[in-house]
């Protein structure tokens, strides 16, 4: 069986608000593991959430880790009671009990919660986590903390990942968790735009600082998500970074589903929306 370890980094150098690696061992008997990230679940996007049913209940692989930002936004687990959370709640509790399921928490969904996890049975990941996939590690996160530019949103995540602000905030009323959430993902989608016609590097992870990390846990490849540009990047030192690709089914011409599968042979990408 897996193992999860969310401390096995005690010496761990990272950006405030960023724990030690937690550690993560694959179950020598899988054979295929499906990474995935940023498919932003949302009621507006039905054809998305379909994409991803189907993915989540059909893979052939073992196991399914996700590296964030599953959902659009998630402002806490009483939100699931009913409606569209309900129904990613109900998918989620049937493909657990086809295969392994793990969920690294993002900048949208950081706020799902270990009992609700439980619930549904799917085991929560660290950010980052040290995966030893069959005796090789690879360095996992959803990767928004490695995005050092954006100096406002590494002072934003770090706010809003305390425990007092997350305490503040899940003590109001569900209405008013939504309203704020919908002003804030407005806030962030001006910020980028902003960033944009500037020509910031705002959102793109810094590749010293990437291959810091990797020196650190003793591993050559990190794959994480967050950035929306799929690829492979070379890293100071000869590591690499793998990125993630999000998904979109509903609002675009060109549909993209992209994630990665990990087995024995390595790492290879799969085109989910072909």
């Amino acid at each position: 069986m897996p193992q999860e370890d969310a401390g096995a980094g005690p010496g761990f150098l990272a950006p405030a608000g960023v724990a030690a690696p937690g550690y993560f061992r694959l179950d020598p008997a899988w054979q295929a593991v499906d990474l995935l990230s940023d498919v932003h679940l949302n009621p507006g996007q039905p054809r998305t959430f379909a994409a991803w049913s189907r993915q989540m209940l059909g893979t052939p692989a073992d196991a399914v880790l996700i590296l964030g930002d599953l959902f659009e936004v998630w402002v806490g687990d009483d939100a699931r009671s009913a409606g569209f959370e309900a129904e990613c709640v109900k998918v989620l509790r049937a493909a657990a009990q086809r295969r392994f399921l793990a969920f690294m928490p993002g900048n949208r969904d950081f706020l799902v919660g270990d009992a609700l996890l439980a619930e549904v049975g799917v085991q929560r990941l660290s950010d980052p986590t040290v995966l030893d996939a069959w005796g090789q590690p690879l360095l996992l996160s959803h990767g928004d903390a490695l995005c050092l530019a954006d100096l406002d949103y590494q002072r934003f995540r770090a706010q809003v990942r305390s425990l007092a602000w997350q305490h503040r905030f899940l003590a109001l009323p569900l209405a008013e968790r939504q309203r704020q959430a919908r002003s804030m993902r407005d806030a962030s989608a001006a910020h980028q735009l902003q960033a944009q016609a500037r020509a910031l590097p705002l959102g793109e992870v810094d590749d010293a600082a990437a291959a810091d990390w990797l020196r650190q846990v003793g591993a050559t490849t990190l794959v994480h998500g967050h950035t929306h540009r799929p690829g492979r990047h070379a890293l100071p030192g000869g590591g690499q970074r793998l990125v993630l690709g999000d998904w979109e089914f509903d609002s675009s011409a060109a549909p993209r589903a992209q994630a990665l599968r990990l087995s024995r042979a390595g790492l290879t990408p799969l085109d989910l929306a072909a």
